[in-house]
């Protein structure tokens, strides 16, 4: 198996997820600032056009970095970073689903219509006057969160899921583009704290990051 990767937040996550699990595989670079995942030869492997994918021995091409870490996950199980009983994978995945739709797909959205527009305008439909309305539901997410974060260190309590991930390299990417966390959030703020200094969030940072000068 390799993981064709790029500088970006969700190749990021699947980085820190490997890195948690201490999963080694090999990386085939990708240039996303280039668009190089828009090019027919990559469309022909996953026509999504995203960045990762997971390309197995034979061939097949898994998309989707939840999806990606679903199959990862399947076949490393330990440590588990979804779960290891049927309970604990349907609160992550649970928590995981409320993150995406509350904030990081706001949040993602509101960069590729504002900041990001000149990017991605001649790569997808872009709504420039529909950014400031999801920055902001991206925002009212993050604080619905703080709500359920109390007494809690991680977002399913005690562990680390997938779900910090995915919110981690969503926030930290976003705060680097004009939607930074409001320090009123302390539940959210001391969680991004703790996320930050482990390992797997400094190495899974890409080289190309300084360059791009966005966290990625």
């Amino acid at each position: 198996m390799k993981v064709l990767n790029s500088f970006g937040p969700n190749p990021r996550m699947l980085r820190m997820f490997m890195l948690e699990k201490n999963i080694s595989l090999d990386f085939i670079e990708h240039d996303l600032m280039g668009a190089e995942n828009r090019t027919d030869a990559y469309l022909a492997k996953n026509p999504g056009g995203q960045l990762p994918s997971l390309e197995l021995d034979n061939g097949e091409v898994i998309a989707e970095t939840v999806v990606i870490c679903d199959y990862l996950e399947d076949l490393y199980p330990d440590p588990a970073l979804i779960g290891n009983s049927a309970e604990e994978r349907a609160e992550a995945r649970m928590w995981n689903r409320r993150i995406e739709q509350k904030i990081t797909e706001n949040m993602y959205a509101g960069f590729r219509y504002a900041e990001g527009l000149q990017l991605f305008e001649n790569r997808m439909r872009c709504l420039p006057e529909a950014a400031d309305g999801l920055k902001a539901a991206g925002q009212d997410g993050l604080a619905w969160l703080d709500t359920q974060m109390a007494g809690k260190e991680f977002i399913c309590g005690n562990r680390i899921t997938i779900a910090d991930l995915v919110l981690y390299c969503c926030t930290d990417f976003a705060s680097g583009v004009g939607q930074k966390i409001d320090t009123k959030l302390e539940n959210i703020t001391a969680w991004f704290s703790r996320i930050e200094n482990r390992k797997s969030a400094v190495e899974s940072l890409h080289p190309a990051a300084v360059k791009v000068g966005m966290r990625g």
